[in-house]
């Protein structure tokens, strides 16, 4: 049988044992990843699973089971154990199916990249990383560096109609570098991941900017307590978009759990600013051409010109919201769907990021965030931090063992992006400058 068969077969036993409406999910997936440290192979793990999942509805009731064993003899008991549990637990008034659309080509999203490295393969590239960064002065030691590649195959079909299925593939390459001696060493990291294996960055690039990273980074200085503009650099500006994502979240917003829950249609971002989901942007690192209901993926504008115009939002918060879902249900085998952000990312501005600081006195600019500390009520954000000084609009000394923090509400409408937007973690941001900060160190 093949995986979308098999799933009609478990919806089948699904309703005769009593269920008035059913979907499943099947995940299936393999992986293969190496770490090399000191010239030595120290990990290589192959890794493949196959796990099947089963909701279920009576009236307003669902449960949800899974298993790893996706032999059709075991259909009949798997559905009775979930029909039974269905029938004991809590009625949900905003649980269900969603109404069945025809499940979208996923070729166009070009996804799935054929070929499967060796292991061989990805022992020369993590060691090509790894000479890289040791070959950089000052580098004194090296935390490794791994490459890996990976294949995620999603089937599901629902008893209202829906059966789709789609692949997905990645390859990644990392590296982490060690500077200086004794206590006053430093680590630094780079690393790259694609769903094609041409759009890897060069493992020795990798490897090459780790090493810079990690001996930039010693010497540093705890700085003096202050209020000034504080420049995100673009592998940490995205958490900042994050933080976003998630207090739009249609689950939060459904709990009054967000400190944005009241803010549609207002200004949560500076004037000019625009925030976009886009599940379907080809070779994405989150793409997927349907969502985890069955719902087809279309782009959607999340803020425009620093509006708020959108939740992100799966059948049960539409529900509770009395609004329709967007298409960003996310769910593994064994649970419920909830919202989640696919490719999320902040538009680009115009100005280079040495633009961005040129006219900065004194200002911080952060290349590392350290804990978390981000109250999704109220809004109020402190974070640990390392990274640079700004001084007369260039990057100064090295400065650690200190806290940012401020209000998001406030820090968003202080937001001010460069143009150097990059895709390459799911969530991403250009280097963002945000005004009126406090830094707390010595």
């Amino acid at each position: 049988m093949n995986r979308l068969d098999r799933l009609a077969a478990l919806i089948t036993a699904a309703r005769q044992a009593g269920a008035d409406s059913a979907d499943a999910l099947l995940v299936e997936n393999a992986s293969l990843s190496v770490q090399r440290r000191l010239g030595k192979l120290e990990h290589l793990e192959r890794a493949e699973g196959l796990d099947i999942g089963l909701r279920v509805f009576i009236g307003l009731r669902q449960a949800i089971i899974s298993s790893s064993d996706t032999d059709p003899a075991g259909f009949a008991r798997l559905a009775e154990q979930a029909v039974a549990m269905a029938r004991v637990v809590p009625a949900d008034p905003f649980c269900g199916l969603l109404e069945p659309r025809a499940a979208p080509d996923a070729t166009p999203l070009d996804l799935h990249d054929p070929s499967e490295p060796s292991a061989e393969a990805l022992i020369e590239r993590a060691a090509i990383a790894e000479e890289a960064a040791l070959a950089v002065a000052g580098v004194t030691n090296s935390e490794g560096a791994e490459a890996g590649w990976s294949r995620l195959r999603i089937a599901m079909v629902t008893s209202a109609g829906f059966a789709g299925e789609y692949a997905r593939t990645g390859h990644s390459i990392s590296a982490t570098a060690l500077a200086g001696s004794g206590t006053a060493m430093e680590r630094d990291y780079d690393y790259s991941s694609a769903v094609h294996l041409a759009d890897l960055e060069d493992a020795g690039l990798i490897g090459r900017r780790a090493g810079e990273q990690a001996v930039s980074r010693l010497n540093p200085r705890r700085p003096a307590t202050a209020r000034l503009p504080v420049v995100y650099a673009p592998r940490v500006s995205g958490s900042l978009i994050g933080h976003l994502s998630s207090a739009i979240n249609g689950a939060s917003v459904a709990r009054g759990t967000s400190f944005l829950k009241d803010s549609m249609g207002q200004r949560v971002l500076a004037a000019g600013l625009r925030v976009m989901d886009d599940a379907t942007r080809p070779r994405g690192a989150r793409s997927r051409p349907f969502d985890a209901e069955g719902t087809p993926c279309a782009p959607l504008t999340l803020v425009e010109d620093g509006v708020l115009m959108s939740w992100l939002l799966d059948g049960r918060s539409a529900r509770q919201l009395k609004l329709a879902s967007t298409g960003h249900a996310s769910r593994g085998t064994g649970g419920p769907p909830s919202p989640s952000a696919t490719n999320l990312w902040l538009a680009p501005g115009s100005a280079t990021p040495a633009e961005l600081i040129a006219d900065i006195r004194e200002g911080l600019y952060i290349t590392e965030m350290i804990g978390m500390s981000v109250n999704a009520v109220t809004g109020d954000y402190s974070r640990g931090a390392s990274g640079f000084m700004i001084r007369n609009g260039q990057l100064a000394e090295a400065v650690s063992e200190m806290t940012v923090a401020g209000k998001l509400q406030e820090m968003f409408l202080n937001m001010c992006p460069a143009s150097d937007l990059i895709f390459k973690r799911g969530t991403d941001a250009p280097t963002l400058r945000v005004e009126g900060m406090t830094l707390a160190g010595a």
